[in-house]
């Protein structure tokens, strides 16, 4: 995938919520790693991180559902304004408005596997 392609769809997601959810997906793997340094010196420690990067990837998908729906309020604002709707527009909207979410659901997914090895780690 295309770098600027993917910058292109980060700001056509919206830059606030995309922004937040990307600091969601950042602690996550932060929480993850530390998760993983702490597993043989303080298991305690880990099952904080797991804590934490849980909570910080269900906030990444919250986020990512309520920038959404915003997204979808929006966009049926401007097709409410509009007489004639072209469906290319409509199309647009709806596609601008699932970026959040399907950013936020990444996020989820990406630290779910990170907290399930881990979890697995710590169970050995």
């Amino acid at each position: 995938m295309n770098v600027l392609l993917v910058s292109n769809r980060f700001v056509e997601g919206g830059p606030l919520f995309m922004s937040l959810i990307l600091v969601s997906l950042l602690l996550s793997v932060f929480f993850i790693i530390k998760g993983f340094l702490n597993v043989k010196k303080d298991e305690a420690v880990s099952i904080k991180m797991i804590s934490l990067a849980t909570d910080a990837s269900l906030l990444g998908l919250t986020l990512g559902f309520l920038g959404s729906v915003l997204g979808l309020i929006q966009a049926f604002d401007v097709i409410q304004s509009i007489a004639n709707i072209d469906s290319r527009v409509l199309a647009g909207g709806l596609k601008v408005s699932l970026l959040t979410a399907t950013f936020g659901l990444f996020t989820f997914v990406i630290s779910r596997i990170g907290i399930l090895i881990l979890r697995g780690i710590l169970k050995e």
